[in-house]
């Protein structure tokens, strides 16, 4: 599995080609044109499978946020591929198993490869913080439980490609999130008098 990172708009959004062998997936593609019609950011995706030989089977989106959704059409359009949007939780996306982590979104989904120890999780969990939950939809109570209850407890190993910054570890998360660092306290205990 090789995955290539685009930084992608305004918001920094990163977009995800995961290639294996000739084919590859797209995830969360925010690619943004350049306002006069033209490819803009596309342009660079688009050289990039050129030079890799590599053709894209389909779109996995992560949430339907418009920074993640910017170059949809486009891609849809030009290779005639599906938009795989909110698949159900432990069902199986081209190879990946699917997290439904709601609380960013209701609909917000993570991709996991046991094997390759990947984890791709939108705005879900990021390095040293989580996903904003004050937008519409957002709940902060599903977010805490997602991230606790289905993914803090994959293998430590497991590389985490978030929807914006630099890539962790879920190792680091556990250890250095201020976001989760209560929640992986022990217990007071009580001591009668």
């Amino acid at each position: 599995m090789k995955i290539k990172r685009f930084v992608c708009n305004a918001f920094q959004e990163n977009a995800y080609v995961v290639s294996r062998g000739a084919s590859c997936i797209i995830i969360d593609p925010g690619f943004a044109g350049d306002g006069n019609g033209a490819a803009g950011e596309l342009d660079g995706l688009y050289e990039y499978l050129e030079a890799e030989g590599i053709r894209p089977e389909a779109i996995l989106l992560t949430h339907t946020h418009w920074d993640h959704t910017l170059g949809v059409a486009q891609l849809v359009e030009k290779f005639g591929i599906p938009v795989i949007s909110n698949p159900p939780d432990g069902s199986t996306a081209l190879g990946f198993e699917v997290i439904s982590t709601p609380g960013h979104t209701p609909d917000s989904v993570c991709y996991y490869d046991a094997a390759e120890h990947v984890l791709f999780t939108g705005d879900t969990l990021f390095a040293g913080t989580i996903g904003r939950t004050d937008l519409p939809g957002g709940n902060y109570d599903d977010e805490i439980r997602s991230i606790m209850e289905k993914l803090i407890f994959l293998p430590g190993e497991t590389d985490i490609y978030p929807g914006h910054g630099p890539a962790s570890t879920i190792a680091r998360e556990r250890t250095e999130n201020p976001f989760l660092e209560p929640f992986n306290e022990p217990e007071e205990t009580e001591f009668e008098a």
